[in-house]
């Protein structure tokens, strides 16, 4: 890499601060605050224009659980490129994407053999939704129109996804445009995850001819703060699902690809659900591709005429590039033992946390396979405390942005042993340093 000029990384921050609009970020913070501009980045290792190198403890938004750059992922985006980069999904196939389908079928749960190709986690779950709602409608329980998702929920930001999620701060100002959904109380005013879950297994079987589907993350809710229940509580519910003959749908966006230490979160919990939605991991952090997983029940509700079809689709539903990245990641966890590698690690996090959970103020702490997490305020995602240890953590060099105030780390599940324990011992520092 060229050696950075002087006034490149202000000349970057000005272009961007000037014209880039960024997710959630008011115009004041953005406009007011520098950015760490990165040039390139390298397995677990983010790098400045200066050659410094911070750890990236979030895998870039839960994304790269290979890391960055892999060269297996970077050969197979070559490949691809040399013989088809974009063909329409329209009455058109190719081999990476039949072959992707083919081998994501094998490693789902269960019998989800029929594969519905998106571009991101958000709009997974709106292929989701609406093929639980229409099947429905054409399946003679035309009044089955209602969903039920968990308080505290977070499942993308397209105003069909958002209408299933219950975080006021991303989605509050569009209440008006959003569609009802079925919620229990929250986790606070229930009293602890099982009351909730017996609040929606309520819901469910007392409006068995209202509800179209049930939509959870399985075993972590990751946005709003990383909070984890016990794999039994999405038993009881599948079985309630089933006794009222409506659908579960997995968001398993973020819990998918090993990072709850199985290869779904679903698996850990011995569920198999009617649609399961992934993304994220889905192609290492390469390329924004998604996947709306389904039961041959489900697809079979759509034969007949024209006017039965799923009337959904994206420009780059199945992008050629994609699915060949996709369909590579699949293999470096299988020839890897990616899955194995991570959980052989899981006892370093457990570790960490709870060195975490004795430092005065912390209020909570958890993990599950390579997720934790720990509450260093009661500000909830407006905290504040949780980004100050983010920036003493960039200090020791690691990114840790949080979710306000709670501090967790994500990375990615190939990771060495003694990357992940540079992370950790950072995130230790950087806890106890704050708030001392």
């Amino acid at each position: 890499m060229q050696p950075a000029r002087p006034n490149d990384r202000a000349r970057i921050v000005a272009l961007e601060q000037r014209h880039v609009w960024p997710p959630y970020t008011s115009s004041e913070s953005h406009e007011g605050s520098e950015p760490l501009v990165v040039a390139r980045a390298d397995g677990p290792w983010l790098y400045d224009l200066d050659g410094r190198r911070v750890f990236d403890g979030n895998a870039s938004w839960w994304t790269c659980t290979l890391g960055h750059g892999h060269p297996r992922l970077r050969a197979a985006l070559t490949r691809q490129a040399q013989s088809l980069m974009h063909v329409s999904a329209g009455g058109i196939t190719h081999e990476p994407v039949a072959r992707l389908a083919e081998e994501l079928s094998a490693v789902a749960p269960g019998d989800l053999s029929r594969v519905h190709f998106s571009d991101d986690g958000s709009t997974a779950v709106e292929v989701a939704v609406k093929a639980a709602f229409q099947y429905w409608q054409q399946n003679g329980r035309g009044s089955r129109t209602r969903f039920v998702a968990l308080s505290g929920a977070y499942h993308g930001d397209t105003l069909g996804a958002a209408s299933l999620a219950a975080l006021s701060e991303f989605h509050g100002v569009f209440a008006p445009i959003l569609f009802d959904v079925v919620r229990p109380p929250t986790l606070g005013e229930a009293g602890g995850w099982e009351r909730v879950f017996e609040a929606v297994i309520a819901q469910v079987r007392a409006r068995p001819d209202e509800i179209a589907g049930v939509i959870v993350e399985p075993l972590i809710q990751g946005a709003a703060g990383m909070q984890m229940y016990d794999a039994s509580l999405l038993r009881a519910l599948r079985e309630a699902t089933e006794d009222v003959d409506t659908f579960l749908i997995a968001d398993e966006v973020f819990t998918g690809y090993g990072r709850t230490g199985a290869m779904w979160a679903c698996e850990a919990a011995g569920v198999v659900p009617d649609l399961l939605c992934t993304a994220k991991g889905f192609t290492g952090g390469v390329l924004p591709m998604a996947a709306t997983l389904a039961t041959p029940r489900v697809y079979d509700g759509f034969r007949g005429g024209a006017e039965r079809a799923l009337m959904h689709g994206h420009t780059f539903c199945g992008n050629p590039l994609g699915a060949a990245v996709a369909r590579e990641v699949l293999a470096v966890y299988r020839d890897d033992d990616v899955l194995g590698h991570a959980r052989s690690l899981e006892p370093l996090v457990e570790r960490a946390f709870a060195e975490i959970a004795e430092i005065d103020g912390v209020r909570r702490v958890r993990a599950m396979g390579l997720v934790g997490a720990a509450d260093v305020g009661d500000g909830g995602y407006a905290g504040e405390i949780g980004w100050r240890v983010f920036d003493a953590a960039l200090e020791r060099g690691v990114f840790l942005r949080p979710l306000g105030d709670t501090v967790y780390v994500t990375p990615p599940l190939n990771v060495s042993a003694a990357d992940l324990q540079f992370l950790l011992d950072a995130v230790i520092d950087s806890v106890r340093t704050v708030m001392r």
